[in-house]
């Protein structure tokens, strides 16, 4: 004998099936418009965005061209060209051409004599948020040099002494200046002390060291560096392991 349907859940399932149609139905009433401007305005926002994108890198590109032009137009001594090419450059909104090219500015005002222009460059540059740390740094140093003449020791000290520690990727150039700025002040100490570690620093550029160590040796600090050696051994001697090579070369002698 065959059984009796289930009629009451069938029914059930049904009444629900026709409430969930309708609870949809009045949904999209009441918000389907809504709903629909909301997905028209995501849509206009991915394509502004998109072209944005695409306006932005077709930009740099043009800007990358013209600052190849500058830097040509200067090669062939081409100033007032290169200038022209440069002063929009100088506005955009690309924080690494405008940077590019405002420090190319105060270059050619520096090459000009024009310290107190080139400074004024640099100094806007060092001070501009927008433009990534390193430059603004290499932008403070580069306006303490054009202004150095002209700065009392103690700003020179205290404009550079974030910068003055070994480690920091301009700590040849600021410690120099410093340690310059400390003779300058009588403080012979502090000067050779500094001289010292810019000797024993490998980052620092040779050029920069050998003048630290001559300096160091002046005001009685042992800088010298064996260059092979610390090449070989992946690490710069320090000052009391250069002093004890040296009396053991003495003996040998």
């Amino acid at each position: 004998m065959a059984l009796p349907p289930k009629t009451d859940q069938a029914f059930l399932r049904e009444v629900d099936e026709e409430l969930r149609r309708d609870q949809l139905a009045g949904f999209w009433t009441t918000w389907g418009k809504w709903v629909a401007v909301a997905v028209v305005a995501a849509l206009v926002a991915l394509a502004g965005y998109m072209y944005w994108q695409h306006r932005r890198e077709t930009t740099a590109g043009v800007e990358g061209e013209q600052l190849q032009i500058a830097y040509d137009a200067l090669s062939a001594d081409k100033v007032a060209e290169a200038s022209k090419t440069l002063t929009p450059l100088a506005t955009s909104d690309s924080a690494g051409y405008s940077a590019l090219a405002r420090f190319t500015e105060a270059d050619i005002l520096l090459q000009k004599e024009d310290m107190k222009g080139g400074a004024a460059k640099l100094a806007a540059i060092a001070a501009d948020t927008s433009v990534a740390q390193p430059f603004r740094d290499l932008a403070l140093i580069r306006q303490t040099s054009a202004e150095y003449d002209t700065l009392k020791p103690q700003v020179v000290v205290e404009r550079l002494r974030r910068l003055a520690v070994t480690g920091n990727p301009w700590f040849g150039s600021a410690g120099e200046m410093v340690a310059v700025a400390y003779l300058r002040q009588g403080q012979r100490p502090q000067a050779g002390a500094m001289f010292g570690q810019i000797a024993r620093d490998a980052g620092v550029p040779e050029t920069i060291r050998q003048r630290a160590v001559q300096m160091a040796g002046v005001l009685g600090v042992d800088a010298v560096v064996d260059t092979a050696a610390s090449k070989a051994s992946g690490a710069a001697p320090t000052a009391s392991n250069t002093g004890t090579a040296s009396n053991e070369d003495t003996k040998a002698q």
